[in-house]
């Protein structure tokens, strides 16, 4: 004995699918999304209904889950974000002073002769021992040391003609810091 074959006819639960999506979603609009998303899933799904069954359940309960996998999504985004903003309170911008300072620093060493410059960047910016640093430069290593000198003394001039009231934060690498 064959049981009769139930038509999958969806259109038929529409109103159903409606009222109940506008009852979780309450939004039209919304609730017209869902009910898109659940007749999609149940498409895609509908070697799983067993004939026989009850169709309305079955969609119904198929835009239940979507809902509350919607509702999931947001929750999850929601907490993504808050997080974020959390991140983004604990960076804040260095005063306005720091950036003047820093861009003032930056000039300073643009403006040393080029052989001072290379000869403080390979030292106190690469890391380079004085030996290397000399060998890269092809000089010798009291003509390195020498431009080295010179260009810290540059830089700790404009430190000395810093407004007291910033105070001296820029640290010389290497030589005395006075």
């Amino acid at each position: 004995m064959t049981r009769p074959k139930t038509r999958f006819d969806v259109i038929s639960q529409l109103g159903s699918m409606r009222r109940y999506a506008r009852s979780l979603a309450r939004d039209a609009g919304d609730a017209e999304d869902l009910v898109h998303d659940a007749l999609v899933r149940a498409y895609e799904r509908r070697a799983s209904f067993r004939p026989g069954g009850n169709l309305r359940a079955w969609l119904l309960s198929i835009l239940h889950n979507t809902f509350v996998d919607r509702a999931r999504a947001r929750w999850s985004e929601a907490a993504r974000i808050k997080a974020a903003e959390q991140l983004a309170r604990t960076h804040a911008d260095p005063p306005q002073e720091h950036v003047v300072r820093l861009s003032q620093v930056r000039q300073a060493f643009f403006e040393l002769p080029e052989d001072q410059r290379a000869a403080l960047h390979l030292v106190a910016i690469e890391g380079l021992s004085y030996q290397k640093a000399a060998d890269a430069l092809g000089v010798p290593l009291g003509t390195l040391m020498s431009r080295i000198g010179r260009a810290r003394a540059s830089l700790r001039e404009m430190e000395a003609d810093q407004p007291p009231e910033l105070g001296s934060h820029l640290r010389i690498i290497g030589g005395r810091h006075e």
